[in-house]
């Protein structure tokens, strides 16, 4: 327990202590911080505090506006820093408890915060690990027969994606502008995408990198994984069909992914890791591995249109549905030699499950906009409207308590075209 009040529905217990990156009215700069309960830990003003072996020489990564220097320490100035805070956050420890004017300087109440980008994200890629997303859309666009491609059981499959255009929840994003087909008899035709969609994806940061040339193996990439965040990974589906062939997602992408602002370390997520899937065929020998890195994360899709009083939930699903764990991305990402930097952000693409609710995006759940989805109050989506604000949340229960992520969310605004 903490001295701190967590209520049993929070996300942010003592067992959770995810870090963000947040500024206030009276202190603009953005600092490091830790969520618990409805405040946030100022870590810049308790850094004198981290006296251990690690961490007492690098007490300089909490002034820090990002959380890279951090993540590019390791396990060990990370285990290190999170035996600290839940002793000193907890109820029976007196140092940052009793010290009145301690905790008037650390403490910032969340709803007085502006959360930032957790990281300076240098490069970022997108999976494509749900074998029930791949499948659901390779029915669609190839049939029963041919759904999965030739090389998806043997390998993650992915793609380089745009960091730039990466941001934080709350951002509000642009109906993206560019070519589309949607007459296959006609030429294209340019304008604003009318099959604007969500993706429900998490995604994991990179911590220490690895040199050019050198992979990383399977049975060390965990310690290459600093924690995870919620994203939404919005899509332009029409002008995502035109231009995909033959090198894959460019505009239909890179136009806005949002990701949530606190990120879970994954010593708070490895007691919710559950037994791995089942995968035939045995992939080969560099992506084998027997730890459990498959995690019992329930996920929710919201929706709320402008003429909406509330918000419909339209998707629940698990991240426990992966097919391709995060170790076997990694290791993947790197078997070529490719170098992985402090701060990556490395996604999982879409999460499907087996039911039609767990279906992570509306091309599914309204197969292709075949079938309208019922939001209630007499409203029904295929698409995006604008003006649709759509939130993701997602949460490991356990004994009495906990451990989220808080909220992704971004709001649709109108394209903007030339004159």
């Amino acid at each position: 327990m903490s001295f701190i009040p967590v209520a049993p529905e929070s996300d942010f217990p003592i067992q959770n202590l995810p870090y963000g990156v947040f500024s206030t009215p009276s202190h603009p700069r953005p600092r490091i911080g830790v969520a618990i309960g409805d405040q946030i830990l100022d870590l810049s003003a308790i850094k004198h505090l981290f006296t251990g072996p690690v961490l007492s020489q690098h007490q300089d990564v909490f002034d820090e506006p990002t959380l890279n220097s951090f993540m590019g320490l390791g396990q060990a100035a990370w285990k290190e820093a999170r035996a600290l805070l839940q002793n000193l956050l907890s109820a029976g420890h007196a140092r940052l408890r009793d010290d009145q004017e301690l905790r008037a300087r650390a403490f910032t109440s969340q709803a007085v915060a502006t959360m930032h980008l957790p990281a300076t994200i240098g490069d970022y890629t997108d999976f494509y690990s749900s074998r029930q997303h791949a499948t659901n859309v390779g029915i669609m666009f190839r049939g029963q027969e041919n759904a999965l491609m030739p090389n998806w059981l043997h390998l993650p499959v992915g793609y380089h994606g745009r960091a730039s255009s990466v941001v934080v929840s709350g951002t509000p994003i642009r109906r993206p502008v560019g070519q589309m087909r949607p007459d296959n008899t006609q030429p294209p035709v340019y304008g604003a995408s009318k099959r604007l969609d969500i993706e429900l994806e998490m995604a994991f940061f990179v911590g220490p990198g690895n040199r050019l040339g050198e992979p990383i193996p399977i049975s060390k990439a965990h310690e290459h994984i600093f924690g995870m965040v919620l994203m939404n990974d919005w899509s332009a589906r029409d002008i995502q069909q035109w231009e995909y062939v033959p090198l894959g997602p460019f505009l239909g992408k890179s136009f806005g992914t949002t990701i949530s602002p606190w990120v879970v370390p994954m010593d708070a997520l490895l007691p919710f890791a559950v037994p791995n899937p089942e995968q035939d065929p045995k992939p080969l020998p560099y992506l084998r591995h027997d730890q459990p890195y498959t995690f019992d994360i329930n996920l929710f899709v919201a929706l709320k249109g402008e003429n909406m009083s509330q918000a419909a939930i339209i998707c629940r699903s698990n991240f426990k549905h992966m097919y391709w764990t995060m170790l076997q991305q990694l290791t993947h990402h790197s078997v070529n030699g490719c170098n992985l930097r402090p701060g990556d952000l490395v996604a999982s693409g879409t999460i499907s499950g087996p039911e039609p609710e767990s279906f992570g995006s509306l091309l599914e759940l309204s197969w292709r906009g075949t079938k309208p989805i019922e939001l209630g109050q007499g409203q029904t989506r295929t698409f995006l409207l604008d003006g649709d604000e759509v939130t993701l949340t997602g949460y490991c229960q356990g004994d009495g308590y906990r451990v989220g992520f808080g909220q992704c969310s971004g709001r649709v605004l109108p394209a903007l075209l030339p004159a």
